[in-house]
């Protein structure tokens, strides 16, 4: 692929977003997406395609966002292949209908759910993952049976121009197809009727899909995001902890949805668990760590000038340096944060750690009640399986990790999502597939009998009716 080739972008027109979703319902209706092998077949060509394009995937990230090659394939490139993997070795036993009771009223007979499509579905992604949180969900939908429509971040150009020429030369626009552009496009898309909408992005962005999909009444799967606690008790062993919240929050350069917001570490460890965050954050990312080649960089400048809005140089323990012209932000540590303070009001989806410092649990459930919307993610580090199980039975959010940050999205076999603000729905897995299918239950009565209870005349029945029904 050319420089030139990579670089080269041009808008998707209304008409021809009309004729994609057309297409895509005429193809759908044939049939030819839902048989298993299909599936695989189709699962296969995009293992092999995301092979082919492996390192032009790559540059495009160290192009848009300056992320290592060992990053780009551990959450990119090689997220997606693994994922592929397990929909392909598991996808028969996904697709076979589930046995389930039958009620008393209900017999003689038998009950099955049976997973069919959802049909043709909307697949829009984020700048921060742009290759995994197309593919991901792309992955599932196809495991599941449906055509999709794609549309990738206008923020990260060399990356949306290698998967439209992966998607264009792999499959027919029919089945998959890739629309090019920015907002306008985006909203265009949002009008047409879909009959499911995947996005990943903001809450602001996806309440105005929510509001958009309300209008076709088609349902949406929304992974936003929030501010995810990390907590780090008393008992909890600080070398550990302090490499694993290094290693969560700065990679990507914080750019990640389900990274550690926050520390609320317990006042008795406060300045054991700073000291060695600090000296931890310098030997990994150096002194200097814009010569640093583990560590990414901002996606665009408003970003950038947003992220360095919220660092107090007062209360700054280790980074806080920044270059706009690479659009650089040094990992950052800030202590002594309270929870007025500016970079407590949002997200903050950069390379800033703030840390608070917290006595009691009440303490530490009053200040994740008082933030804005549920946490994607809660975090503890803690070696008491009390403090543990109250953490999670308290704290709302998406999903949690004890002992560690983030690798639960890594874990095909939990359910991946948020709760209220943070997102609706849950994919990965087997639970992708049940996110891409509807779960049509369907009853088989016998016929070797008929029993006459339901039948008028009705007379003295209901007695019967009551002893079942209780």
């Amino acid at each position: 692929m050319t420089a030139n080739n990579q670089n080269k972008k041009t808008a998707t027109t209304e008409k021809e977003i009309i004729e994609f979703v057309a297409k895509q319902r005429d193809f759908f209706k044939t049939g030819a997406t839902k048989s298993y092998q299909s599936r695989i077949e189709n699962l296969k060509k995009l293992k092999i395609a995301l092979l082919k394009y492996e390192t032009a995937l790559h540059a495009a990230l160290k192009k848009d966002l300056g992320k290592p090659e060992f990053e780009a394939y551990l959450s990119e490139t090689g997220f997606c292949l693994l994922e592929i993997s397990e929909s392909i070795s598991k996808l028969k036993r996904w697709m076979k209908p589930k046995w389930t009771l039958t009620s008393l009223l209900t017999q003689p007979g038998s009950s099955r759910i049976y997973y069919s499509p959802l049909g043709v579905n909307l697949i829009i992604a984020p700048y921060n993952y742009p290759v995994m949180l197309t593919f991901s969900p792309l992955i599932t939908a196809i495991a599941a049976g449906n055509t999709a429509v794609i549309k990738t971040s206008e923020l990260t150009p060399a990356c949306s121009a290698v998967i439209r020429e992966l998607i264009s030369e792999t499959f027919a626009s029919e089945y998959i197809a890739y629309i090019e552009g920015e907002v306008k496009e985006t909203t265009i898309l949002l009008q047409q009727k879909f009959d499911h909408i995947f996005f990943t992005g903001s809450p602001r962005v996806g309440s105005i899909v929510m509001t958009a999909a309300a209008k076709n009444l088609t349902p949406v799967t929304l992974e936003l995001g929030g501010k995810s606690p990390c907590i780090v008790h008393e008992d909890a062993k600080l070398d550990i902890a302090v490499k694993r919240i290094v290693s969560s929050k700065f990679l990507n350069a914080g750019q990640t949805c389900v990274a550690p917001d926050y520390v609320l570490v317990h006042k008795s460890v406060k300045q054991a668990f700073l000291d060695k965050l600090k000296e931890r954050v310098i030997s990994v990312y150096s002194e200097d760590a814009s010569r640093s080649p583990d560590f990414a960089r901002i996606v665009a400048d408003n970003h950038f000038q947003r992220i360095c809005g919220l660092i107090d140089p007062k209360k700054v323990l280790v980074g806080g340096q920044s270059d706009a012209k690479s659009r650089f932000i040094a990992p950052t540590v800030m202590h002594d944060v309270d929870i007025t303070d500016e970079v407590m009001s949002e997200e903050i989806f950069g390379p800033v750690l703030p840390v608070l410092e917290y006595e009691s649990l009440s303490e530490v459930f009053d200040i994740v009640d008082k933030l804005p919307q549920h946490p994607l993610a809660c975090y503890l580090f803690s070696e008491s399986s009390t403090i543990q199980q109250e953490i999670i039975d308290t704290i709302q959010s998406g999903n949690a990790c004890i002992n560690n940050c983030v690798f639960h999205a890594a874990n095909p076999y939990l359910p991946f999502g948020g709760v209220g603000e943070s997102g609706i729905g849950a994919y990965h897995g087997f639970h992708g597939f049940e996110r891409f299918s509807h779960k049509k239950g369907v009853l088989k009565t016998a016929t070797w009998i008929d029993i006459p209870l339901i039948y008028a005349p009705y007379g003295k029945k209901i007695n019967i009716l009551r002893k079942i029904m209780k």
